[in-house]
């Protein structure tokens, strides 16, 4: 992704406000070479479909694109005999950001609340369209962990008339159990509308026990959202449902239209019942490259790994790094994409989120950032000299890795507070990706007249209060490697977790 299409790329991730580019803009913008991007930032499936299913896929296309789909009650019907759902109740859409949509448009009449940070669409949608956003704040000190009792309280105090809260939570990955849920639901059942965005719990550990799906159909005021984009790997069909008692599921239904739904979501659909075996071994092997994943990112000093359940990890890069600048460098020299996280509220660009992928896209990921961020391997000896890499984000550091503390310790100034030296120019990415590192990270942007931003009430409940017991939040092997290795995660409740395991 060297020289002008480097730029080019990069570029866009600055001119973005919202979202990061989609892969098609990606791939205009680096004249077709998208495809050697490893993506670690739309958190997709990598091990579904099957090739055997893209190949079957591939030997229907042209009936795919030609035809008409069937109408969305037929796809609909399909799709609850395969989950043992009552079609009465469930509402199909194009992606869940068209139900969010709906539910917005439908739903909510002038206020909501929702913790922050989380998935952007539940903040934006119902700016757009007028409405009050009251956001709790997660505190970063309880690891982004939601405490039920204090939203509850917050929502009391803000007078909000619908709540939000996604479980896992995105960018964070924290689950709430099932119990946790379902005492917030009976608290704020005066409420107009209580939404639980369930699109990640699929990649949970124990996601099915956790659902509330089944609850939400005896309930007047619950709506339970589900993805089928992110869990079956294919973003670009554009499938999700929601679970909700007739009244509420009819009223959303009625509003869609009758072909909302398009032919490669209905041939999917019609698919599952023959590879349920192959998608239940996909989320088993996400889990394991999650755990893995976690293990390696740990190894990197200074960095704070936060421990999650979606199939993504929520990380605070050390002292002086900037999240933006080191996107852009990962992609302009290593053909590795992130998930920058400043633009999104309740966090900064001190923090990235990364997708998990295979062990060996995962290894890739973590020699890039020990490159960038460092100059060199914190893991092991240093390979043989290389003439004049690029400048590293930060100190040099040693060759063994350190508790985070003393990693900390040892870092420099930040780039802002000393010249970058001349390097050749065919030996360096283009001049905005060795932009000088803010000492600080970027101040949340100013609040408009329809945000209410409160922080949450710390205490001192440890983070098994999302529901990650020792056995969710590890795998044997990686966290004695980890407390071996002087891994800290940053968090006191973390690490108390992590040496119980």
């Amino acid at each position: 992704m060297a020289g002008s299409n480097g730029s080019n790329v990069t570029a866009l991730f600055r001119a973005s406000t919202a979202h990061s580019p989609s892969y098609f803009t990606l791939n205009r913008a680096g004249g077709g070479a998208a495809g050697e991007i490893v993506d670690f930032c739309i958190p997709c499936n990598p091990y579904f479909p099957t090739p055997a299913m893209f190949d079957q896929l591939g030997s229907r296309l042209r009936e795919i694109l030609t035809y008409y789909p069937s109408s969305a009650d037929t796809i609909t019907a399909e799709l609850c005999q395969l989950l043992g759902l009552n079609p009465q109740t469930v509402a199909m859409g194009n992606g869940s950001t068209e139900l969010i949509t709906w539910i917005d448009h439908l739903l909510v009449r002038e206020s909501l609340a929702v913790p922050v940070p989380t998935f952007g669409r539940w903040t934006d949608q119902p700016m757009e369209t007028g409405k009050r956003v009251d956001m709790l704040l997660l505190p970063e000190a309880r690891g982004f962990a939601l405490d039920p009792a204090s939203f509850v309280q917050f929502v009391r105090t803000r007078g909000s008339r619908v709540a939000v809260i996604c479980n896992p939570n995105n960018p964070d990955g924290g689950l709430l159990p099932r119990q946790q849920v379902l005492s917030l639901l009976d608290q704020l059942q005066d409420l107009d509308l209580v939404v639980v965005d369930e699109s990640f719990l699929e990649f949970a550990d124990e996601g099915a026990e956790t659902s509330v799906a089944a609850e939400a159909v005896l309930r007047t005021n619950v709506i339970v959202l589900r993805s089928l984009g992110k869990n079956f790997g294919l973003h670009g069909v554009r499938f999700g449902y929601l679970v909700a008692n007739p009244g509420l599921a009819g009223k959303v239904r009625a509003a869609l239209p009758k072909w909302n739904l398009n032919s490669f979501a209905e041939t999917v659909v019609f698919m599952l019942k023959e590879h349920r075996q192959e998608y239940a071994e996909s989320l088993l092997q996400v889990s394991r490259d999650r755990q893995e994943m976690i293990w390696r990112l740990s190894q990197l000093p200074g960095l704070t790994v936060y421990p999650s359940q979606g199939n993504f990890v929520y990380v605070r890069l050390p002292e002086g790094a900037d999240g933006g600048i080191l996107r852009d460098r990962l992609l302009a020299e290593h053909a590795v994409l992130i998930r920058e996280c400043g633009n999104k509220i309740g966090s900064s660009s001190r923090f990235v989120r990364l997708v998990v992928r295979p062990e060996q896209d995962a290894e890739r990921l973590v020699t890039a950032m020990e490159q960038v961020l460092y100059g060199g391997r914190t893991r092991s000896a240093p390979p043989a000299p290389a003439p004049a890499p690029p400048q590293p984000m930060l100190a040099q550091v040693p060759t063994q890795p350190l508790p985070q503390a003393q990693a900390q310790a040892q870092v420099q100034q930040p780039l802002a507070a000393q010249p970058l030296p001349q390097v050749p120019a065919q030996q360096v990415a283009p001049p905005p990706m060795l932009a000088q590192v803010p000492a600080q990270p970027q101040p949340l942007p100013q609040q408009s007249p329809h945000i209410a931003l409160a922080p949450a009430q710390l205490d001192q409940q440890p983070l098994a209060a999302r529901g990650l017991t020792p056995a969710q939040t590890a795998r044997p092997g990686v966290t004695a490697r980890a407390m071996a290795a002087g891994y800290t995660s940053g968090t006191a409740a973390v690490d108390r977790l992590i040496a119980q395991a």
